[in-house]
């Protein structure tokens, strides 16, 4: 659905950016912009800038930048079109109705969300027919002793043993083969070429987002079959790391704290307890995406996971991640049961409540973890026990916390803390060394736009690249310039354009010049992903920082990229004509040794 340029600037025109943007991020006022830790990447020292005179934003760390269009497609993991929608019912406007104009190629989001709600009905109907869902209410009210206000709260359903139930169902419903594999609600044989069912014989746990869409589901088996969990794998409506299993919910009681759990089970278990801040990752470890998802809606995240080793590895993950976005990070410690489930099944709500409010600071757990593993009365234990705690005290980035931690450590190790301090600072000395050199191998990389996912034709031409973001900077930020190049004035075309990415850019802002609406910037996210649009955003703030934007500078800027073209192409005809020189000379030695032999 191609959306009415003029609604998409009221949607815009009504946003109140800065508003919008401090509801995900922490924002401090410095002049006339507000910074804050980008929502987008993992930082301690702020980088994020919006600016509510131009109603944008850009991060010079990640360099995600665009409008409050682009920035809700980054947050919330939609569509230009959904990112629209979720705008104009926060404005109080009506979205258009769609067009009769065809739908672009592949299966759209919403065309997958609306699948996966009536899949989620599908599910909750065979769970509450007694003549299907038997198994899957044994399994939830016998052995998981859920009542059925819980199981509701949830829209718990039950997946039949069936080869095409849910698949037939769906045809019926209007939706194609093609699609229900898209959006992983069936698959397709190998040998037959039919369709079935992705989930079978399963409780399904739905998967809804914080705006309340049916976004994925999870599967859990009923017998020793593996695997023991099966779920909904990326599509264009879901992205594993995007999204926390019941955060629609949590995220209403979660201000001071969120508790993060290993599955399904345990946060419905707690939220059935009365503990309704509780999340969990969706069958995959806890990633620098799911840790900005924390940090937008809380401010100290509880780890409670399984007591085995794998859990407590897991627990270890999660404290690094989290702590790399600035969360403060507490683990829980569960004795004589394996996770939150069967601790409150054995103890209560009102223990289990006593046991959370005592967890451990991060720290004090790594610092438990190290200490069990080392005998201290063994002078060569006690150096490795010290060596791996000094690493962990500098790791942290405050420097408060790191003298704290050492008169903890120096106080178990029975060593002086200056010692301890020396080792710390000696490790975060090379640690900065590392880091320093990283990035200037980075930086390298960078100027010769190695690795450019965005743009990878600049790694070919570094000048040209240079030369098109100069031009098409200054064409984003002057609308004169776009006159002039529009009307024949300056002379450029696409042709003159060296990189594909920036052709294409060059294309969609002159098409929308040309337009009755003219040129309007937030339009541009309907033909480029939000990426792209943070590297479009990244080519006008450097063009806006720089004095020299007069007329003479565009027009240099052009007439070099103009002269690199030609130079181009001209070296192209020179390989052209050697090429046919030496095809012509081959084919008349071939012929005069054929005519010799004979």
């Amino acid at each position: 659905m191609r959306l009415p340029e003029n609604f998409v600037q009221e949607v815009l025109d009504r946003t109140d950016i800065e508003e919008l943007v401090s509801r995900y991020v922490t924002l401090r006022r410095t002049g006339s912009n507000l910074v804050g830790l980008c929502p987008f990447h993992s930082e301690k020292t702020p980088s994020f800038t919006v600016t509510p005179e131009k109603k944008m934003f850009f991060c010079f760390g990640c360099h995600a930048g665009g409008s409050a269009i682009t920035f809700v497609q980054k947050a919330e993991n939609l569509d230009f079109t959904d990112a629209v929608a979720f705008l104009a019912d926060r404005a109080g406007l009506t979205m258009p109705k769609e067009s009769n104009q065809p739908d672009e190629p592949g299966v759209s989001r919403k065309r997958i969300l609306d699948m996966n709600l009536e899949a989620a009905r599908f599910f909750s109907a065979c769970l509450w027919d007694p003549a299907v869902g038997k198994p899957g209410m044994r399994y939830l009210r016998d052995i998981r002793k859920l009542d059925d206000a819980t199981i509701k709260h949830f829209g718990l359903g039950y997946a039949p043993d069936s080869f095409g139930s849910l698949t037939d169902y769906l045809r019926k419903k209007g939706f194609t083969d093609a699609e229900m594999q898209t959006a992983f609600l069936c698959g397709k044989s190998a040998k037959t070429g039919r369709s079935y069912d992705y989930f079978r014989n399963r409780v399904i746990f739905p998967i809804i987002d914080p705006t309340g869409k049916v976004v994925g589901f999870g599967g859990r088996v009923l017998d020793d079959s593996k695997p023991k969990y099966l779920n909904t794998s990326d599509t264009p409506a879901f992205k594993k790391s995007n999204h926390l299993f019941a955060l629609n919910f949590a995220r209403h009681s979660c201000a001071e704290r969120m508790i993060l759990c290993e599955g399904y089970m345990d946060v419905i278990a707690l939220h059935a307890a009365g503990f309704e801040n509780a999340v969990a990752t969706l069958g995959t470890a806890i990633t620098p995406s799911h840790a900005r998802i924390f940090s937008k809606y809380t401010k100290q995240v509880v780890i409670s996971y399984d007591a085995d080793e794998a859990g407590q590895n897991a627990a270890v993950r999660a404290m690094r991640v989290l702590g790399e976005v600035g969360m403060e990070v507490r683990v829980l410690k569960l004795n004589d049961a394996k996770d939150p489930d069967e601790y409150i099944r054995k103890f209560g709500a009102e223990r289990f409540r006593q046991v959370l409010d005592s967890s451990r600071t991060g720290f004090e757990y790594r610092l438990e973890s190290i200490l069990s593993r080392h005998d201290l009365t063994v002078a060569n234990e006690k150096i490795k026990a010290s060596g791996e705690i000094c690493a962990e005290i500098a790791s942290y980035w405050s420097g408060v916390e790191r003298e704290v931690y050492l008169a903890r450590a120096a106080e178990r190790l029975g060593l002086p803390v200056e010692a301890l301090r020396t080792d710390v600072e000696r490790m975060r000395r090379r640690r900065m060394n590392e880091q320093n050199e990283k990035e200037r191998r980075e930086a390298q990389a960078s100027v010769k736009n190695f690795g450019d996912r965005i743009n990878p034709d600049a790694a070919k031409d570094p000048r040209a690249a240079a030369l098109e973001e100069a031009v098409l900077g200054m064409l984003l930020l002057f609308g004169e310039y776009r006159i002039e190049v529009d009307s024949g004035r300056i002379p450029l075309t696409a042709e003159d354009f060296i990189t594909e990415f920036h052709r294409r850019v060059f294309e969609a802002m002159m098409k929308m010049q040309n337009s009755p609406g003219g040129f309007r910037y937030a339009m541009l996210g309907e033909s480029f992903t939000p990426d792209e649009m943070g590297r479009i955003e990244k080519m006008e703030v450097a063009r806006r920082e720089l004095t020299h934007n007069g007329p003479e500078v565009f027009r240099g800027a052009v007439s070099g990229l103009r002269e690199l073209r030609a130079q181009k192409d001209i070296k192209k005809e020179d390989l052209g004509a050697q090429l046919a020189y030496y095809r012509e000379k081959k084919a008349k030695i071939q012929k005069r040794e054929g005519s010799e032999q004979k």
